[in-house]
């Protein structure tokens, strides 16, 4: 973010708590936490705007405030996708609990629940809404978070709340593009795959093991932390099919952008995801999207529309396979244009684009009283 309000004119810095870290870049500032509930620290620095990347969370309610306090214009940014009480929906809250909670661990779900309904309402939801009421602007990252904080909104403060709600995503380097490389039949996959219960690489697995088994010419490009696990799976396929698989492991920026330039479609076989930062880099890149239909996937209704992916119908391997299927016929038919994908998605997602876009929330903000 602050590299886009750089490219487009505006002297911008990133703050964090805690010591100096060896890979720091220079020009990031440090500082103590209590520093950060100080307005007069705040003052100090004599800005225009922080842009605060606290999640609305109740323990940084302070730090909220202290901006607030020293006359600073507030952009909260709310990276989740928007579930996070009862009172965001409580049919949609629920189902996340079992989503978050994994695959048949009954007891955990029973034991969010009961917290949710107790101390997240007594407790939690206040503080929370005191923080959210520091906030000049409260910013989503997808259209359906926002309209989950909406309803938050108008719970915690009515309708005077609930009108600073507005959608800002993840910026997006300006490195995921197309340069009109030629896309060929080809899959990405992008994970943290030792977090199972969020990225579910066992489901990945029954997925591109199939349609590898199915179609004889798509190849496909996994890229994150290798796991002993994924290795035995690539061991287990046949010959044929295994060199048509690729564990790439960690990656470097500039060879994502190569893989996601190179493939056709981006695949998330993950539960929940608050954005989803390398589908955003996957659009960027000409790439169409698809995952699950799951109210934990808020970003990615948003991917998949303008002819830029779909969802499975229900959250499962089989419908997984299929939307994969229709996905790969959809190229093959001419029906996806990566410079389309990426034009669109560039505009929205490119970090000078969501630089663009704060500006322009608090120049509005300001105008309206």
């Amino acid at each position: 973010m602050c590299r886009g309000l750089r490219e487009i004119g505006c002297e911008s810095r990133a703050v964090m708590p805690g010591a100096r870290q060896d890979d720091d870049e220079p020009d990031l500032i440090r500082t103590e936490f209590a520093n950060l509930e100080s307005a007069a620290w705040w003052n100090a620095h004599q800005l225009d705007a922080v842009i605060l990347y606290a999640w609305g969370s109740p323990r940084f309610r302070k730090v909220a405030a202290a901006i607030r306090q020293a006359g600073i214009f507030l952009i909260l940014n709310q990276d989740n996708g928007g579930l996070i009480s009862p009172l965001a929906g409580f049919r949609g809250w629920l189902a996340e609990q079992r989503i978050l909670s994994g695959s048949g661990d009954l007891a955990g779900f029973v034991k969010r629940v009961a917290r949710g309904l107790t101390t997240g309402l007594l407790v939690t939801d206040p503080m929370r809404a005191a923080h959210l009421r520091q906030g000049d602007v409260i910013a989503c990252v997808s259209p359906v978070a926002a309209g989950h904080y909406r309803k938050l909104c108008r719970a915690y403060g009515g309708d005077r709340l609930a009108r600073r709600v507005e959608v800002l995503p993840h910026p997006v380097q300006s490195i995921f593009r197309t340069d009109a490389v030629p896309k060929s039949r080809q899959v990405a996959c992008v994970g943290r795959w030792q977090e199972r219960i969020q990225k579910r690489p066992e489901l990945m697995q029954s997925v591109i093991g199939e349609i590898i088994r199915l179609d004889h010419e798509v190849r496909v490009e996994i890229v994150g932390t290798d796991t002993p696990e994924l290795e035995m799976w690539r061991r287990s396929l046949d010959a044929a099919h295994r060199e048509r698989v690729h564990l790439r492991g960690r990656v470097g920026r500039n060879e994502l952008a190569r893989i996601l330039r190179e493939s056709q479609i981006f695949y998330s076989p993950s539960a929940f995801e608050s954005f989803g930062i390398a589908a955003g880099e996957a659009l960027c890149s000409g790439c169409s999207v698809v995952a699950g239909r799951s109210p934990s996937m808020a970003s990615f209704e948003w991917f998949t529309s303008d002819g830029s992916g779909q969802l499975a119908e229900t959250d499962d391997a089989a419908q997984h396979l299929t939307a994969l299927q229709n996905e790969l016929s959809k190229w093959e038919s001419g029906l996806r244009n990566p410079e389309l994908i990426s034009k669109t998605w560039t505009s929205r997602l490119h970090a000078d684009k969501v630089a663009e876009r704060a500006l322009e929330l608090r120049a509005n903000r300001l105008k309206t009283p």
